[in-house]
């Protein structure tokens, strides 16, 4: 009885059709989604913060009384840096047996997206020594250098959001595929950030709708993260391996019922 338990679970661990989450990938589920919701508080707070003062009426020549708020909110959004690029290595092991192309896809829009949000942080940065040229006679043109600053920024965020709805498209659509979590709640992810990247396509071609189309991929990410804290990935997993006919061979989906 004993050698014939030892030997399924042999052939269990032996098939790269299965891959059980609540094993090894269990430890990686909760900080992965406490990720998504760290996200949005590191990196909501910073951008709060610098729109406070960006936004504001000739807002370099209050600059000088704001300049503190202005660098702490930038340090706040480069820190978001750490956060999306732990989301994209942390998808690795989660996906590694039937989604390695998907996790490789994902990590490299998530590089591009926060090299492109650094990037627009530093033409943030730079405004509080252009705050010295603000009086005078050289007011004007540190005004339009410092609208064309905050502009740059603007256009930065949109292509990394874009580049990074993009990566999450295949990520949502491989926790559909695989039923990491409840397949309407990876369809919702899905469907958000398509709309996500229409959003941002249309901000950069001036079409003032991004915020509004990024609020359902903004929410799907608040109920991600916080399902996966909660309750963590499905138990059993699998990806029919191409080449298969259906009912070729028992599948591991048949024998856990689907969240």
């Amino acid at each position: 009885m004993t050698s014939s338990v030892q030997g399924r679970d042999a052939a269990a661990h032996g098939d790269p059709a299965i891959d059980d989450p609540q094993g090894r990938g269990k430890r990686y589920s909760r900080v992965f989604g406490a990720l998504f919701l760290a996200g949005f508080l590191v990196y909501g707070i910073g951008f709060g913060l610098v729109s406070s003062v960006t936004t504001a009426p000739d807002f370099l020549s209050t600059l000088s009384a704001h300049s503190t708020t202005l660098v702490v909110g930038a340090f706040l959004m480069l820190l978001n840096t750490v956060v999306d690029i732990g989301k994209g290595v942390l998808f690795f092991p989660i996906a590694e047996r039937r989604g390695k192309r998907t996790a490789l896809v994902y990590l490299a829009a998530i590089t591009v997206q926060v090299v492109l949000l650094d990037l627009g942080v530093l033409f943030l940065l730079m405004l509080v020594p252009l705050r010295e040229f603000a009086v005078g006679a050289s007011s004007s043109w540190a005004t339009g250098l410092g609208s064309l600053l905050s502009q740059a920024n603007t256009v930065a965020f949109e292509i990394g959001q874009g580049t990074l709805g993009f990566g999450a498209l295949f990520m949502t659509w491989f926790l559909f595929r695989a039923r990491l979590v409840p397949r309407t709640l990876a369809a919702w992810g899905v469907i958000g950030y398509s709309i996500h990247i229409g959003g941002a396509i249309a901000e950069i071609f001036g079409i003032h709708v991004g915020l509004m189309l990024s609020l359902p991929g903004g929410f799907f990410e608040l109920a991600l993260g916080l399902w996966l804290i909660a309750k963590g990935f499905n138990s059993v997993v699998t990806i029919p391996r191409r080449g298969h006919a259906d009912g070729a061979q028992p599948s591991a989906m048949s024998m856990a019922p689907a969240r």
